[in-house]
């Protein structure tokens, strides 16, 4: 694999610097989009996965964060204003990622890392693999399941289904409903926003716009249809969590889905990891990110007991 970084001209989601990291996998190159807005040192904000992931997720907590730290908000391969070339999205392919990007940016200098819904397993991976490579993780309502697989859809309807929206007509059509304005307010007033006042004619209109790049159905289906989960049962999650030696912090999502607030509590009882409940659902990063900074700020700074 090799990466590169350079300068790029888009338009700033957090009201930081925007840089561009090349990463180049199996021949293919992905440009990969950061930005970055403060000083001190750096705190990466991982976006959840979903239809509509985006780094802009995480400007409330960025800019709450960046007056005592460098806050750091990526788009994942795929999604956001990276490069969405049509590749074969899964869990290989972002494990390969997040070990290349934050290998390569921070130098094996441990750095604090804060993640939203899905991204939440890949961090604490990557945590158990090199355990030096983070200071402190910060769970975000974290979550280890698409939609469909939540919905216990059989794997091989999952994979048929991902294989036909890579479909060029076909595949089209069916993203294309499945990103309809309409139905885009409709999943955020079910289980990602819990006041529905804030889901106004502009805040979807940003999110659809940020469905119809080119290439943009292809990592949002393999999210949908469970070909992003990187484990398939709990417990192989829990014990990822019980590889990792540094300190965690879960929040809890108040008025998140039943059996994704289990899936939260079942990480935050494990012995030694910090949490708390917070009001939202699964987007409360987005939603209340005041709430969340200033809960996680005490942790992010805290001293580790010898």
């Amino acid at each position: 694999m090799t990466t590169g970084f350079s300068s790029i001209e888009t338009n700033a989601r957090i009201g930081g610097v925007v840089e561009k990291f090349v990463w180049n996998r199996e021949e293919q190159d992905f440009p990969i989009v950061y930005e970055s807005l403060g000083g001190g040192s750096p705190v990466l904000l991982f976006p959840a996965f979903s239809t509509v992931s985006m780094r802009s997720e995480m400007s409330g907590i960025a800019k709450r964060i960046s007056h005592q730290y460098k806050a750091i908000a990526i788009d994942f391969p795929g999604f956001g204003d990276s490069g969405r070339p049509k590749a074969d999205y899964g869990p290989a392919l972002y494990r390969d990622f997040i070990e290349d990007f934050v290998l390569t940016t921070f130098e094996k200098k441990p750095v604090s890392v804060v993640a939203a819904g899905h991204s939440a397993p890949y961090v604490l991976w990557l945590a158990s693999k090199y355990p030096q490579v983070f200071s402190r993780i910060v769970l975000v309502a974290p979550t280890w399941r698409g939609p469909l697989a939540v919905m216990g859809v059989n794997g091989i309807i999952r994979n048929l289904v991902k294989q036909v929206v890579r479909l060029p007509i076909i595949g089209q059509f069916l993203y294309k409903l499945n990103t309809l304005p309409s139905f885009l307010k409709f999943m955020y007033r079910r289980h990602v926003y819990v006041d529905a006042e804030k889901l106004t004619p502009n805040f979807i209109e940003d999110k659809w716009e940020s469905t119809q790049q080119p290439g943009g159905r292809f990592a949002p289906a393999a999210f949908v249809t469970g070909c992003l989960d990187l484990v398939s049962r709990r417990s192989d999650l829990l014990g990822l969590v019980r590889k990792v030696s540094v300190p965690i912090m879960v929040v809890i999502a108040k008025s998140s889905p039943r059996s994704s607030r289990q899936e939260m509590e079942a990480i935050a009882n494990l012995p030694g990891v910090e949490s708390v409940v917070l009001e939202g659902s699964l987007g409360m990063h987005e939603e209340y990110p005041d709430i969340v900074a200033e809960e996680i700020l005490p942790f992010l700074g805290a001293t580790v007991s010898l």
